[in-house]
């Protein structure tokens, strides 16, 4: 896939894994499109960003989402690449009865799978005019194994993993390609209950990301990622364990 003269669109744009995947695209000669929930957030990234395209939406939303894509094909008709970054987590245990499990894991599935589901059906078509195309969806070191912190999280990002995986063989032989991001733990505001600061660099995740979209690595295992992978593929109990700090 070329890493230059594209047009992109990437969700969740404005901060972490995002905004430095637009900042480094940008960089590399790419026309850049970000989208995101908070406009004064969107504005302070869109400073920062320079040459970049700003649009208030939520993925979640259905008329949002209709909106944004005929806006990309009256507007943005070269559109070639979406990355699909946009993500909503609940850090919280299925043992504490004071937790909405339900409507933590609807919130998750309907950010992290269905909403693009959605988006990347009604944006294909556009995809599919182009000579080349891609299709990224930002997953996660838990779609592997899950960690129990992040249950429903985990198991929207499993979900999405899957799906991928179809659209990928499902699309094979046409112009578009699908990817997998799946990132580690990344220090971001977005993983801050977590642990974020002891995480790796949103900025070491967007260069993985070009490095793989040129050489058309399609699931790109960042950083320790790639370590429960390999160890999940050899023992899936002794990931499980690592991913969840347990011993046998």
């Amino acid at each position: 896939m070329k890493t230059t003269n594209n047009t992109i669109l990437i969700t969740g744009g404005s901060a972490g894994i995002g905004f430095e995947t637009a900042k480094l695209l940008i960089e590399s000669g790419n026309r850049v499109i970000i989208i995101g929930r908070d406009q004064k957030r969107l504005d302070e990234a869109a400073k920062q960003l320079g040459k970049v395209t700003a649009i208030k939406a939520d993925v979640s939303k259905a008329a949002d989402v209709e909106q944004l894509v005929a806006t990309l094909k009256q507007d943005f008709p070269q559109l070639n690449m979406v990355i699909n970054n946009a993500g909503s987590a609940f850090y919280y245990s299925l043992n504490d009865d004071s937790q909405p499990a339900f409507e933590n894991a609807s919130a998750e599935i309907l950010t992290n799978y269905l909403a693009i589901v959605r988006l990347n059906q009604l944006v294909l078509p556009l995809l599919r005019t182009q000579e080349e195309a891609a299709i990224v969806n930002v997953s996660s070191i838990v779609a592997y194994v899950p960690g129990a912190s992040l249950p429903t999280y985990a198991a929207s990002k499993a979900a999405l993993h899957s799906y991928t995986t179809s659209l990928r063989l499902t699309l094979a032989g046409t112009s578009v390609k699908v990817f997998e991001l799946l990132p580690p733990l990344v220090n971001t505001a977005f993983s801050t209950e977590i642990g974020g600061e002891h995480g790796i660099h949103p900025a070491v995740v967007a260069t993985d990301l070009l490095a793989a979209l040129a050489n058309d690595d399609f699931e790109i295992r960042v950083g320790d990622t790639a370590k429960i992978y390999e160890l999940f593929l050899s023992s899936p109990s002794e990931a499980l364990n690592a991913m969840n700090g347990r011993r046998n």
